[in-house]
């Protein structure tokens, strides 16, 4: 016969040994979907960078051509545009940072 101090510490260790088999039970990422997530994170910025661009020369040649002037508001639209892409990448890598911060405050709060 057991004690119940006994009973109830076989009980918190079958807790915490299930609970260490549901966490070894969840699928952990592995090295290459890391790899295509980072590639697909580039890829993303990139494209955010180069659409700005192409929208801010497609306005201002437009416009330079609606207007009869040359170089005035391709130039100006390409830096806008430039900037625009940047402030989006940025955007974007702030809130990968916060994803990654969330993911790594949650690992913590498990061990």
């Amino acid at each position: 016969m057991m004690d119940p101090a006994e009973k109830e510490r076989l009980a918190r260790l079958e807790a915490r040994l299930a609970e260490l088999k549901k966490a070894e039970a969840a699928p952990e990422r592995s090295h290459m979907d890391s790899h295509y997530s980072q590639a697909q994170l580039a890829w993303r910025m990139v494209i955010e960078l180069v659409s700005g661009l192409g929208i801010g020369f497609g306005i201002g040649y437009g416009l330079d051509s609606w207007l009869g002037t040359k170089p005035i508001f391709l130039v100006l639209f390409i830096l806008l545009g430039l900037a625009a892409g940047i402030r989006v990448m940025l955007r974007t890598a702030q809130e990968v940072q916060g994803q990654q911060a969330a993911a790594a405050a949650e690992d913590e709060k498990r061990d």
